[in-house]
């Protein structure tokens, strides 16, 4: 005979089963929803925080600003001039702006997203631009006119997309190099420069490469692969060596180009090298370590200084991570609000060619968002930012003692 559970009992039953039915929806979601990365597993650094020649301070906070007209914001890249400096914002302006702040100008809209800038020896402006790639603008104004110049590449397929332009020089001998931050997560595809290196950065495929293209025969070639999130890049003063941020480590490398253009890669041919095949080469060296944060562009300053900004302080869910790939897919899974974005944190600082750091400047209320470069011009550096309506400046006259 099968006994009927009494009242109370079933009531407890069906409330637990009631209970039940969410948890367990919930449990497979955070565990089996699917995500557009496939996490890599990684070591990171530990984080030393801001010890060191990175001790906090409040040197950054304060910082006086330039207001951009209604519509306009992101001055992500500050180029100097001799008499002027270039920006652009993601509503695709390119601005002209003088050294004192007292005249702004649209140059041209690139219909895109303009990150990196650079001057060619025609006096051309050059745009990394994340959502078309390399560009060149001629003119300003209503006469302005951008064309593309590279777009696509030979390398690991035919026509394969440059899927996120981010930093552009061009070299003394008019080769100009450029940064490829993913193939993994275009910006144009995700539809966000933010979100694309957001995905990128927890994924960790490290997909990104850097690109050398010669203007004059049309012809680009894949000089680096296997980069994770290379970002900002400036030449060493002989033009020797090429500086490049690898947002995605914490890390500044050096880039021998005589050796990289000999280095062979792991099959033991020319083909196109890894930043490991580089490494174990002497090709390229890491030159900064372990940064307290994500470093991004890269601007040659006086006196040899070269400076990058720190978009964001780490992130301790997003290096744990690196340890444990689960940990990326689960967060990718949670509400939007709950993702480890790092709290602001102004900072910026300068390294000398030897990867010694010669000045520290840092907000630690990040009063101006997102500090993504630093650029040395007129007794001025002037400090950028991803999202922020202006551009925030300082008058400057070198390293504090330190």
């Amino acid at each position: 005979m099968i006994s009927t559970p009494p009242a109370r009992q079933r009531g407890r039953l069906m409330v637990l089963a009631s209970w039940a039915t969410p948890v367990m929806a919930l449990v497979a979601y955070l565990a089996f929803w699917p995500v557009p990365i496939q996490p890599r597993a990684w070591q990171p650094p530990a984080d030393a925080g801001h010890t060191g020649a990175h001790a906090a301070n409040t040197r950054l906070a304060g910082l006086q600003t330039w207001s951009l007209a209604e519509g306009q914001h992101g001055p992500e890249h500050i180029l100097a001039t001799a008499d002027a400096l270039y920006t652009g914002l993601d509503n695709g302006d390119v601005l002209k702006l003088s050294l004192d702040g007292r005249t702004q100008e649209r140059v041209a809209n690139t219909g895109g997203r303009p990150l990196g800038l650079d001057i060619d020896a025609q006096g051309r402006l050059l745009v990394a631009d994340a959502m078309r790639g390399l560009l060149r603008v001629s003119g300003s104004g209503p006469q302005a006119q951008v064309e593309t110049l590279l777009d696509r590449v030979q390398h690991p397929g035919p026509d394969d997309p440059v899927r996120y332009a981010d930093a552009v020089k061009v070299d003394a001998r008019g080769t100009i190099w450029l940064t490829d931050a993913s193939r993994r997560f275009g910006a144009k595809a995700v539809g966000s420069t933010f979100e694309a290196s957001v995905l990128d950065i927890l994924e960790h495929s490290c997909s990104g490469r850097l690109i050398a293209f010669d203007p004059t025969l049309g012809v680009a070639r894949v000089a680096l692969q296997g980069l994770c999130f290379p970002n900002g890049l400036a030449f060493s003063r002989d033009g020797r060596s090429l500086f490049l941020s690898e947002t995605g480590t914490y890390r500044i490398l050096k880039v021998d180009l005589a050796k990289l253009s000999l280095v062979r890669t792991g099959a033991g041919d020319n083909g196109v090298p890894t930043l490991d095949d580089a490494l174990r080469q002497q090709a390229a060296t890491v030159l900064i370590d372990n940064l307290p944060g994500f470093p991004d562009n890269l601007t040659a300053g006086e006196g040899g200084r070269i400076w990058v900004g720190l978009t964001k302080p780490r992130s301790p869910v997003i290096d744990r991570g690196g340890a444990q790939p689960w940990i990326p897919s689960l967060v990718l899974r949670l509400p939007r609000a709950m993702w480890p974005v790092p709290k602001p944190y102004g900072h910026v600082l300068a390294f000398d060619e030897q990867g010694r750091i010669v000045d520290d400047l840092q907000d630690p209320e990040g009063g101006y968002p997102e500090t993504t470069a630093a650029t040395e011009a007129g007794g001025r550096l002037f400090v950028q930012s991803l999202h922020a309506g202006a551009i925030g400046w300082m008058p400057y006259s070198g390293p504090a003692a330190r």
